[in-house]
């Protein structure tokens, strides 16, 4: 391939992933990126679909699990400065979730927010 055709394909490529980044995907891409950094309060209600009740509710500085198993939820929580939990939750046919975020967070609709965590790189080593 030519190099003119490769960098107009190139421009193609941007360009096309470029038009599927409007202002509302930006936002909430930063919002979910600032929740799982504990910088966003939320109320989690677990509600049971059968008797119309609350079974349980989390609130605080929670992140969701992005990489759990069907019917499975994992819930994080900013507990202190350096103190988290984590909480394993099963989800039934008549059991759901929703995840209300309790005040108004301040993102750039505009920029993408990327975090670099060296020592999320670099793991701490246990010797026994």
């Amino acid at each position: 391939m030519s190099k003119r055709f490769k960098s107009t394909l190139a421009a193609f490529a941007a360009a096309i992933s470029l038009s599927a980044c409007n202002d509302a995907n930006i936002a909430s891409h930063n919002l979910s990126k600032a929740a799982d950094n504990f910088e966003i309060q939320r109320r989690i209600v677990f509600y049971n679909g059968i008797t119309g009740e609350y079974m349980m509710t989390m609130e605080g500085l929670c992140s969701l699990g992005n990489d759990d198993k069907s019917r499975q939820l994992t819930i994080t929580c900013k507990t202190g400065t350096e103190a988290y939990k984590k909480h394993f939750l099963g989800l039934s046919d008549n059991v759901t979730y929703f995840v209300e975020q309790l005040e108004q967070a301040k993102v750039s609709a505009y920029h993408y927010r990327v975090i670099f965590k060296p020592a999320a790189i670099i793991p701490d080593l246990e010797i026994k």
